[in-house]
This record gives C-alpha cells, sequence and structure tokens, in this order.
C-alpha cells in the first residue's frame, strides 16, 4: 500500500523558518535594547559622577578663592601697618635731622668758610655762605661727600665773586657760594653701616 502525504509540508518548513526568524529577530532587538540600555546608564552613571566631581572641585575652588582673597586682604593690611609705623618712625628719626646738620656743618666746615643760612625743606638742604677761595669750597664739598655718614649727595648750585667790608674802608675778595645736599635718616645711617661693618668679613669668607 503506497501513502501519499498530501500535505503542504514545504510551506509549513518556511512558516517555521520564517517564525523562528521572527523570534530570533525580536530576541535580537530585545537583547541590543538591553545592551544599549545599559550601555546608556553606565554613561549616564559616570556623566552623573563626574558632574558630583565638577560640583565638589568648584566648591572647593570658590573656598580656596575665598582664602586668596582673606590673605590679599591680611597682606594689604600688613603692609599698610607698615607703612604707616614707618612714616611714624621716620616722623620721630626725622625730628633730630636739624641737630645731626648742624653738627655736621660745625664738624666739615674748613677754615675761611663762613656759613650764612641753612634752609631745609624734608630731606633737602640749602646752604648758603662765603669763602676765602674756590680751594676752601672744593674741600667742604670733600667734607661733606667723604667723611659725613649724615650728609649725602652735596653738590655746588653756584659760586660767585663778591665783596666783604671788613671795616670803614677795607674791603675783602670773597666767594659767595651755594651748595646743595641730602640728610639721611637713622635707619639710612644704621643700614650703610651695617653695610660696611659687614663688607671686610663677606670679602674674607669670598676668599
Amino acid at each position: 500500500m503506497i501513502l501519499i502525504n498530501l500535505l503542504p509540508h514545504r510551506e509549513m518548513a518556511r512558516q517555521q523558518a520564517r517564525r523562528a526568524f521572527n523570534v530570533s529577530l525580536v530576541m535580537a532587538v530585545v537583547l541590543g535594547a538591553l545592551i544599549a540600555g545599559v550601555i546608556y546608564l553606565w554613561y549616564e552613571w559616570g556623566i552623573s559622577d563626574q558632574r558630583g566631581r565638577n560640583a565638589y572641585l568648584s566648591t572647593e575652588i570658590k573656598k580656596l578663592d575665598d582664602e586668596i582673597k582673606e590673605v590679599a586682604t591680611l597682606q594689604q593690611e600688613i603692609a599698610a601697618l607698615k607703612a604707616r609705623q614707618e612714616a611714624v618712625e621716620n616722623l620721630q628719626a626725622d625730628r633730630n635731622m636739624p641737630v645731626h646738620l648742624m653738627n655736621e656743618a660745625v664738624r666739615q666746615l674748613p677754615d675761611g668758610v663762613y656759613l650764612k643760612s641753612i634752609k631745609q625743606e624734608n630731606r633737602n638742604v640749602l646752604i648758603k655762605g662765603l669763602a676765602q677761595s674756590n680751594e676752601r669750597v672744593s674741600e667742604l664739598l670733600r667734607n661733606l661727600s667723604r667723611n659725613s655718614e649724615w650728609v649725602t649727595k652735596p653738590e655746588l648750585i653756584e659760586i660767585i665773586a663778591a665783596n666783604v667790608t671788613l671795616g670803614a674802608k677795607e674791603q675783602r675778595r670773597v666767594n659767595d657760594f651755594t651748595i646743595r645736599v641730602q640728610l639721611q635718616r637713622a635707619s639710612d645711617v644704621a643700614a650703610s653701616a651695617q653695610a660696611a661693618s659687614a663688607a671686610p668679613g663677606a670679602a674674607v669668607k669670598g676668599a
């Protein structure tokens, strides 16, 4: 007896293959969606974590900026206090400048030189006087330049010939001069003395 299968087995096979393909396709799409979702969530977590770090860094940077501003303000206040202290010390030291000036005038004035006036303005001093000769004026300039620790930068402004009446019929030829000098503050004198005392020691050490 011969059996003949009349069912459309080829069509059924194609349908089964199509269903299997569709199932595979759906599973692939679902799996791809899951993987994409996991990757997206991982990136979102990384971005969120980085944002948190950035926010923390921004907060700390702001704190540091505030501290830097406070330090800068303190430094400005300290500098202002030092400037005021230095100004007060200079004012106190400047009180003795006329005394030092008169002492130096007595010590450095050579014979044959006579002072007519001394005018002080801050640290600048204008000295006017009479000298028997130009050599006497030069000697005064040398003394002020080399031998005085309170007077610096002596400068001859002018020197002119003049006549001085000594008696009813006696006149003498003299030189009328004007000199400008600068007075040193006590702090400058102390610094110069310290530098001068340290110089020989430094030279010996270097040798």
